[in-house]
């Protein structure tokens, strides 16, 4: 353990890119050429060969040109506390495999509802986000069916319908297939200019289900869109659900750590109507993977997940088993990870953190609006950062198919690590700013590296066309 703590240390204190440029292809030739069923090295030799093998190769998050997807740089006391349950190797389903864990996620599930606004709050740990909003559509729909059995649950169930907008995480629509759903189960909400749910429109749409006889079975409101990092009018949304008595449900994966926020709490204002709100620390509380929960104000609402079996939860017991309310049956103990931050680092320090980077993302939008080859290409209220690489006088189809290209040839350089996504039909150029240590003159550096691999490109691409007319001509 020592060992492996030193090794870590020193990749972290070299590291120089967020990742090297080996081909894919001999990476997975390494892996391959691993000898599975040989005798066992011993632990000094597997060290030197995960070192050798994994570390060498790793993305490394914390470094300042990583800038592509909701990855975090780490809290220091919550790596401390993930060495620890994995030694442990707690399992947190049943009270008798946890004892003090069992309480220990309670109580941070209480602390993390007394945060949303659900005085009387429950829930549980989960994997990620997706699993979060599977579990909450999951107990939306059993409460729309609850009472029924057989033909007439099974009828009932293919009228049900989730509302949510085209922004919303792909889980959603996943979640609808895996739970039986319609086909034509989710129903997508118009948004305003920004991307953001329109709740005259939400409106708009619970009449129309009305006249179908279809059954809204939840509404799901986004606190921060995976690509433009907005957040729904929360509070207009959830007067349309209280009044139309619909579950609401709200994805806060990406904007949970604006509860924490000093400047930015008001953003969520209106997440305390909720019914369901899905949170995953591994973003912006700078957790390990994985560190996410859901969070219901309604404590009888996490009943309707029990499924019992006499080996997990005897009906003749009162252990409080934790399994009761889980999905999973064998699972981690995360809660302790969230636990070290908020006692090491402090809470009022984590959303310091999030307003760093939110106001690296405010500097990180002027930087591109005034590049002469970059377009800016929509706000946001959290830290990403859409945009194009389209000088004056490239054509729209030749912008669109750089952006493919540009992201592939940093990817294979490492230097620089940026997304990609399509943003009204068109492709472009994603960044995601998790770091509060990156100041925005090492973003804007690395936009410089963007904007030269584009335009290396582009003169390229132009000389190949160039060519091929000279041939054609003669």
């Amino acid at each position: 353990m020592a060992e492996a703590t030193e090794r870590i240390a020193a990749r972290f204190a070299a590291v120089e890119t967020p990742a090297t440029s080996t081909s894919a292809r001999e990476l997975a030739e390494r892996v391959a050429a691993v000898d599975l069923d040989a005798p066992g090295v011993g632990g000094e030799e597997v060290l030197r060969e995960i070192d050798e093998l994994v570390l060498s190769e790793a993305v490394w998050y914390h470094h300042p040109a990583y800038l592509a997807h909701l990855n975090c740089p780490l809290d220091v006391h919550a790596v401390a506390a993930e060495a620890v349950l994995a030694a442990v190797n707690t399992s947190v389903d049943t009270y008798d495999q946890s004892r003090i864990g069992t309480f220990v996620e309670r109580r941070l599930i209480s602390w993390v509802g007394g945060r949303l606004g659900f005085p009387a709050a429950d829930g549980v740990f989960t994997s990620g986000g997706t699993q979060s909003n599977l579990q909450a559509l999951f107990l939306a729909r059993e409460a729309a069916l609850s009472g029924l059995a057989g033909a007439q649950r099974a009828a009932r169930q293919q009228r049900l319908t989730i509302l949510t907008t085209a922004e919303s995480h792909f889980s959603i629509a996943k979640s609808a297939l895996l739970l039986g759903l319609a086909d034509d189960a989710v129903r997508s909400v118009a948004v305003d200019a920004s991307g953001r749910m329109d709740p005259a429109a939400l409106q708009t749409e619970l009449d129309a289900l009305d006249a179908e006889d279809r059954i809204p079975m939840a509404v799901a409101a986004t606190a921060g869109t995976t690509d433009r990092g907005v957040v729904d009018p929360l509070a207009a949304i959830g007067a349309v659900c209280r009044d139309r008595q619909v579950w609401f449900h709200v994805d806060a994966a990406y904007g949970c750590g604006l509860l924490v926020s000093p400047r930015r709490r008001h953003l969520l204002d209106g997440i305390d109507q909720a019914r369901s709100v899905t949170l995953d620390f591994h973003k912006t509380f700078f957790q390990p993977v994985s560190s996410s929960a859901l969070v219901l104000r309604d404590a009888a609402d996490a009943g309707r997940a029990r499924w019992h079996a006499d080996y997990l939860n005897p009906e003749d017991s009162a252990e409080p088993n934790q399994v009761d309310k889980s999905l999973q049956t064998t699972r981690r103990f995360d809660a302790l990870k969230l636990l070290a931050t908020l006692r090491g680092t402090g809470a009022e320090a984590i959303g310091r953190g999030v307003d760093a980077v939110i106001d690296l993302a405010e500097d990180v939008h002027a930087v591109v609006a005034a590049h002469e080859e970059l377009q800016l290409l929509a706000a946001t209220d959290l830290s990403t950062v859409l945009f194009r690489w389209q000088p004056a006088g490239v054509a729209d189809h030749d912008a669109d198919v750089l952006v493919g290209q540009v992201r592939q040839v940093l990817q294979e350089s490492g230097r620089v690590l940026v997304a990609r996504t399509v943003l009204d039909g068109r492709p472009c150029l994603k960044l995601t700013l998790l770091n509060p240590e990156t100041a925005a003159e090492q973003v804007a550096a690395s936009l410089e590296e963007v904007a030269g691999a584009a335009r290396l490109l582009h003169a390229h691409r132009a000389g190949v066309d160039d060519a091929v007319a000279e041939e054609a001509a003669r």
